[in-house]
């Protein structure tokens, strides 16, 4: 079997076997012969209708089978779906495990659960109760993600982890000492995309042991690299970032074609020595690949390529390279290699065999059960015969089919008279959704013990005179004790490092607890967040710094395609605790005001949402997401640093819970929800209203993600029967989405004895000035009328 290939090729590396000799030659091929096979078959499955969609390595396989080799446990992958072949040769894939991600098999799946397409690849960074594994012992495997170039930016990270362990000098289950390299590996086509070049770039600045693996097939589908990339070369292109003497930093630029076997092993041999050595990013620029089933499952590549191409990649296929090369240098005969490839073609279709019977093995057992139930069901209904025999001509269905006509038949036999098989019916249906909770909607966020939400609070307690300070001030002394007692804290993002951020939260610091912990970064959003995944991937807390919440688009592709689904597609695998820090809502103009808040909710479902109303409050959640293993941001009140807070005693201690709105005023007419900088905006609106004898319950949420847990609104509006959601969001946006949350998810609109009202911005960006502000987004009077319309009704 392959996994036995893969063990035995290992096993010799690590008994200092040599490694160039026809033995390691022949098992190379053989691992090559097995993917090339696996990608074949898989997509027969999917035109035959037994997989919905395939994505495949062939045409990389020899590159990736001499990479391995180069690999060492503890060293991690941040790859994309062309990898089959450097998973086989790792041992970390078998290919039966492929074939049951290609049928979405969420028992059998070991890398998603079958959440993922097939060739979306992970190893286990924790364990069943969310503790981490000794990544040191293992190969490791960030979770893929099918967003092209989105490996980039967590590779960064990956890589900044090594950097930040060698210099702390670190020894554990995280680190040799920052001994471990990143391979991330990316077609050619997708060097084209943003976040390439901005890795690259801080990757070279910075000096990480990031090698970066460019399979070179030239095509992008269906379009040609001379349409994609500056000279149509990416090692051409990047000539400039070469390191010099001039100047320090740089990547080196190596090249070699990708059906040279030999000088691929030698190639991969120095130059990741070198980065591991060296902490110098490399970028291997590996030519002339072939696509020979094309880009996908869904077309064919005759379509776009000229017979002279097809021709070519035909003769020029590395598998076919590799096999000439074996033979002319006496390693192996014809009929040997043909005898392993014969060999391995039927191994996958064994394997292949295996998986498809396991994989139908639940459907076909709830199919079962459901018959027996529909045998109790008398045939007088007017569809149940025809259900039945639906239900019948399922061959070889998927739950969700059997499912299908379970639920019609549930309609039929409940739309009056006596049922005796409907209770059954029910509780079929009922096992069917438990089953599915389990398969495809855990793991969103943590349940293990560590999780954010099991944090124990710890509120904030004031002596009789305290101490007034201002807000960035508070922060300040928070993240000073933070760094203080968490020795894998540490914090990056424009300006934080030696100024302390623009607005001196982090004032300090630097020089308190040195540069190689809090530290600057470029003008470059995407890996910022990059670096915050990687880094918390790999034991560090980091804390990410987006200097306005109205950049934090810039780095939204890295949030809501990674960080965001890290522990879902992973299936509870891994974890990226990441803390993104930012602030926002009211100050000035278009770019230094914004409060897309809306945006944010339904980008980043899998991250917490804490959005608090001054600095005390921030401190203490950020406390809460540091004792805890699931990430979230934290947006600060951009206008609120310098307005005095009392300190509370226990401030380095605080920890609030997350989804705990609290009551600032009760009152009995009207209920007042809202959050952040808007909290300050309504208290004054209610000294306003309290001369017309109106009573308004005032409810900071705090958080959006997770939201009001304990329906405390809820209760709120069960005594006053009248609602006012606010916030700077545009119309529709958040404000839209707490009334949900109230009315539906709580059933609130039962208590209503008025329309739910929302105030909020225009559906512009705020200009700039003080009158495009009070014009643009809510202010005390607009609370105060809007209160008085709520409450004639």
């Amino acid at each position: 079997m392959s996994e036995d290939i893969a063990f035995e090729t290992r096993k010799r590396r690590t008994e200092n076997r040599p490694l160039y000799n026809a033995e390691t030659y022949l098992h190379d091929f053989e691992i090559c012969c097995l993917s090339r096979e696996a990608s074949l078959l898989a997509r027969r499955e999917v035109l035959t209708g037994k997989a919905k969609f395939g994505i495949t390595g062939d045409g990389k396989e020899v590159p990736q089978v001499a990479l391995a080799h180069f690999l060492q446990p503890g060293d991690f992958r941040s790859g994309y779906y062309r990898d089959l072949t450097l998973m086989l040769a790792l041992n970390l894939c078998t290919v039966e495990d492929f074939f049951a991600q290609l049928y979405a098999d969420p028992d059998h799946d070991p890398f998603s659960g079958g959440r993922q397409m097939n060739s979306h690849f992970a190893t286990p960074f924790i364990d069943s109760e969310g503790n981490w594994l000794p990544h040191v012992n293992q190969f490791n495997v960030s979770a893929d993600i099918s967003s092209t170039g989105g490996q980039m930016a967590r590779s960064l990270g990956l890589a900044l982890a090594s950097k930040k362990y060698r210099e702390a000098g670190v020894v554990s289950g995280f680190s040799n000492a920052g001994n471990e390299i990143v391979a991330c590996t990316i077609g050619d086509a997708s060097t084209t995309e943003g976040v390439f070049w901005e890795t690259v770039n801080a990757a070279g600045v910075m000096q990480v042991p990031l090698a970066v693996f460019v399979w070179d097939d030239g095509y992008g589908i269906s379009v040609a690299k001379e349409f994609q990339t500056t000279k149509g070369s990416i090692s051409a292109a990047l000539a400039g970032f070469e390191p010099d003497r001039r100047s320090s930093g740089g990547v080196r630029i190596l090249k070699e074609k990708g059906w040279k076997y030999p000088e691929l092993l030698r190639l991969f041999e120095t130059g990741l020595a070198e980065v591991r050595q060296k902490h110098q990013p490399a970028l291997f620029h590996i030519e002339e690949l072939t696509q020979p089933q094309g880009h996908s499952t869904s077309g064919s590549h005759e379509r776009y390529k000229s017979p002279d191409r097809l021709q070519w990649e035909k003769q020029t296929d590395c598998l076919e390279q590799m096999k000439g090369w074996l033979v002319r240098e006496g390693y192996a005969t014809e009929e040997k290699l043909h005898e392993i490839r014969t060999t391995a073609r039927l191994k996958v279709k064994e394997s292949r065999d295996k998986a498809w019977k396991r994989c139908n093995h639940y459907a076909g057992t709830r199919l079962k059960e459901l018959e027996q139930i529909y045998a109790a069901i008398s045939d007088q209904r007017p569809n149940a015969v025809e259900l039945k025999k639906e239900l019948s001509a399922l061959k070889t269905p998927v739950i969700s089919e059997v499912l299908k006509n379970a639920r019609k038949m549930l309609f039929e036999i409940s739309a009056g008279g006596s049922e005796p098989a409907l209770p059954k019916l029910e509780s079929w249906i009922r096992a069917c959704y438990q089953t599915a909770e389990r398969h495809y909607h855990a793991q969103l966020y943590s349940s293990s013990p560590n999780s954010a939400l099991a944090v124990a609070p710890v509120g904030p307690v004031y002596g009789p005179n305290p101490e007034r300070r201002n807000g960035y001030e508070i922060l300040n002394r928070f993240f000073d004790h933070a760094f203080s007692t968490h020795s894998n804290l540490i914090a990056f993002g424009e300006d934080v490092g030696k100024i302390g951020d623009v607005n001196q939260g982090l004032a300090g610091i630097q020089q308190k607890y040195g540069e190689s912990r809090i530290f600057d970064t470029g003008i470059r959003e995407w890996t910022i967040v990059g670096q915050a995944i990687g880094l918390s991937m790999r034991g560090w807390r980091p804390i990410a710094e987006i200097q306005y919440l109205d950049y934090l688009v810039y780095g939204l592709s890295a949030l809501t395609d990674d960080l965001a689904t890290v522990r879902y597609r992973s299936n509870g695998k891994q974890m990226a605790p990441a803390i993104i820090r930012t602030r926002g809502h009211r100050l000035e103009g278009i770019w230094h005001s914004g409060s897309p808040m809306g945006m944010v909710l339904n980008a980043l479902r899998g991250i917490y949402v804490i959005t608090p109303r001054d600095m005390t409050r921030a401190a203490g959640f950020y406390n809460t997401l540091l004792h805890g293993d699931d990430p979230g941001i934290i947006i600060e009140c951009l206008n609120g640093y310098r307005l005095k807070e009392p300190v509370p005693d226990n401030l380095e201690q605080l920890r609030l819970p997350l989804g705990v709105p609290d009551v600032l005023q009760e009152g009995s007419d009207v209920t007042l929800v809202t959050y952040g900088s808007s909290v300050r905006v309504a208290l004054e609106g209610m000294e306003l209203l309290k001369s017309r004898g109106i009573s308004v319950e005032l409810i900071d949420v705090q958080t959006l993600l997770p939201f009001d847990i304990h329906h405390r609104i809820l209760e709120s509006l069960k005594k006053t029967n009248r609602i006012l959601f606010m916030d700077e969001d545009v119309p529709g946006g958040t404000t839209a989405y707490m009334m949900q949350q109230v009315l539906e998810v709580q059933g609130g609109y039962r208590w209503l004895d008025a329309p739910p009202v929302t105030l909020t911005a225009r559906a512009h960006r705020p200009p700039y000035g003080s009158d495009g502000d009070y014009f643009s987004k809510p202010n005390s009077e607009d609370v105060v009328e809007t209160v008085l319309r709520l409450v004639r009704q």
